[in-house]
């Protein structure tokens, strides 16, 4: 029987932090109430309107661990797809979504980087690098998985097929820590939101792929601690390999948590004979991990010229100036080539100092603003009334360890966004499972209001999204979370593809374009592209652009603009001045590379 204390405490402590959110919460509250009241004073409704039969066909499919996990990862990829007629691909809009599909496109081409570029100043952009290789500036993870949707013939096509494999490893890895019937639950839970309608399916962002390795290695957590095998072993080593490929320091904290889960298990008297421990978990995991770890630093090799030197580092030293951790004081400037990033690297400076502790507070607490929406929206949080159950959970002792480690180590990181908690995805759903759990069992006057609680929780938010998929697909209002992309730029590409010849955009921007988006952006192979956007850096460094790219039409565009017009560029260079672009004049282009790696030496 659950203690009505702990919940009162529980509810107070949800609501006492929510008072500027009073409004937001009285809507889908109401419902709730009004549901929880017709369960326990109408028990037939809930048969009546075919839910517990529902009910009765999860607990069916719940018990064949593969079936459920398969049944969550294909629902994603139907529904998902079913909508692409009314959403479409989605495209890119943010810096951080071209600098992956930069990886992308280079792995799609059979490449781990690119060669420099003699013109790279003219094609300079945020989180990419430009020596001693063309490169983005992530790890490979998620290049990885949009080379695969690529050859499969669009980059998204990967991140939807990620996106299916992390539903159903969440599902996985629940069937370790809960019984099967709630596992299945939490699997079936994660597709409205994390599946369908966040911006991690519906972009390029690197969030899928860590939370599916976070779910995968603690799913083989629990598995071990029962058994340990080869199987499973060889299984936490992939996990390890994603999370290192995808968000290494986040990855870090989580594996920390993991490795002490399982060092006091080890040695803490309840853990089998080292012998048998070393035979059928150590053994296969560092023979998982050997090669993987050598992949890894044969890609940093290829890429920075040293296996132990991340791109993100080289990206850094050569633009940023705030550091990662608080503790770090931030570099001294740098001279940048463009107003335009030197202003986003000044404001990330101002972003990341704290001047109090009151400042860091505010700061983290507007996080978890972005943080919720994304992972559990309303009602879902509701359950959290019972929190204080949970944490008393002695069934709960590792996970809330491993949360502990993950939670201390981003509360130090400079930044905070939702997907930087991504590897710890799966954590958040099993804690949140145990709290309805917790709450299921809850009587009062004799009567399930738990249950009923737990019920109206479920019904109002998958109704929710299926009432928002079922209206955008009916084209009565659009669905904002599939309306991701820069629309003005795309339309430009378009345009441009539409015409005859290879073209070049020169882009400027109006003082009010937002500074988390850019549009000179390029593939892999800027040279061979139909269309390759640039800098416009007037008329007489543009010169040599015009140079190189003799062949080519020339345009100019404003970005920020509300309607931004593609003009024709007026420029011209006399005839004797050109043939760097078709006939690359070796002096020529020699003499354009040394000025570019003049520039780069004088900017670090």
């Amino acid at each position: 029987m659950i203690d009505a204390t702990r919940l009162l405490s529980g509810a107070f402590l949800l609501t006492r932090t929510a008072s500027s959110t009073t409004l937001t919460l009285l809507k889908p509250a109401a419902i709730v109430a009004l549901l929880v009241y017709l369960q326990v004073k109408f028990p037939r409704w809930w048969a009546a309107l075919g839910l517990e039969r529902l009910e009765r066909f999860g607990k069916s499919i719940a018990p064949r661990k593969m079936l459920s996990a398969f049944f969550v990862g294909l629902a994603v990829l139907a529904i998902r797809a079913a909508v692409i007629p009314v959403s479409g691909i989605p495209l890119p809009h943010w810096h951080d979504e071209y600098s992956y599909l930069l990886a992308g496109d280079t792995f799609a081409h059979g490449r781990l980087t690119n060669p420099p570029h003699p013109m790279w100043i003219h094609f300079e952009t945020f989180h990419v690098i430009w020596r001693p290789t063309y490169m983005s500036m992530y790890p490979p993870g998620q290049g990885m998985v949009l080379a695969f949707g690529e050859i499969m013939g669009s980059p998204w096509i990967g991140q939807l097929l990620t996106a299916a494999l992390m539903c159903a490893a969440i599902c996985w890895m629940l069937q370790g820590w809960l019984p099967l019937r709630w596992a299945l639950l939490g699997g079936v839970l994660t597709i409205p939101r994390l599946g369908l309608l966040s911006y991690w399916t519906n972009g390029y962002w690197c969030a899928c792929l860590p939370a599916l390795g976070g779910a995968v290695i603690l799913g083989a957590l629990a598995r071990i601690k029962r058994r340990p095998s080869w199987g499973n072993a060889a299984i936490m080593g992939i996990g390890l390999f994603i999370l290192a490929n995808t968000r290494p320091y986040e990855g870090l904290l989580l594996s920390a948590g993991v490795a002490l889960a399982l060092l006091a298990w080890m040695f803490g008297g309840r853990g089998p004979q080292l012998r048998m421990l070393f035979r059928n978990f150590v053994l296969p995991l560092v023979l998982t991990l050997t090669p993987l770890a050598a992949w890894t630093g044969y890609y940093y090799y290829r890429v920075t010229g040293d296996p132990l030197r991340m791109t993100y580092a080289v990206n850094r030293e050569a633009y940023g100036q705030a550091r990662y951790f608080l503790w770090q004081t931030p570099w001294p400037a740098k001279a940048y080539n463009h107003s335009r990033m030197q202003a986003q690297y000044e404001r990330e400076v101002r972003e990341t100092r704290y001047r109090n502790f009151g400042e860091y507070i505010r700061a983290r607490w507007e996080g978890l603003h972005y943080f919720w929406p994304v992972y559990l929206v309303l009602p879902l949080p509701f359950v959290f009334i019972a929190l204080p159950c949970a944490v008393r959970d002695r069934r709960m002792r590792v996970p809330w360890l491993v949360a502990a480690i993950f939670v201390a180590g981003l509360g130090v990181e400079s930044w905070f966004y939702p997907h930087y908690a991504a590897p710890a995805t799966a954590l958040v759903f099993l804690i949140f499972l145990q709290c309805m759990r917790h709450l299921r069992i809850f009587r009062w006057r004799g009567k399930p209001i738990g249950l009923a609680f737990v019920r109206a929780i479920c019904v109002v938010y998958i109704a929710t999204v299926v009432l928002r998929v079922g209206l955008a697909v009916t084209h009565i209002h659009p669905e904002k979370e599939w309306q991701q992309g820069d629309m003005q730029r795309a339309a430009i590409v378009q345009r441009l593809n539409a015409l005859p010849g290879e073209h070049v955009v020169l882009v400027s921007y109006s003082p009010d374009f937002d500074p988390d988006r850019d549009w000179v952006y390029n593939s892999a192979d800027i040279d061979h592209s139909k269309i390759i956007w640039a800098w416009d850096m007037g008329p007489e460094q543009n010169r040599e652009l015009l140079r190189y790219y003799a062949g080519r039409k020339f345009w100019r565009v404003r970005a920020g603009d509300l309607s931004p017009k593609l003009e024709p560029y007026q420029d011209r260079v006399d005839d004797s001045e050109q043939g760097y672009g078709s006939t690359r004049d070796p002096r020529s282009t020699r003499s354009l590379r040394s000025l570019a790696q003049g520039r780069l030496s004088a900017r670090r």
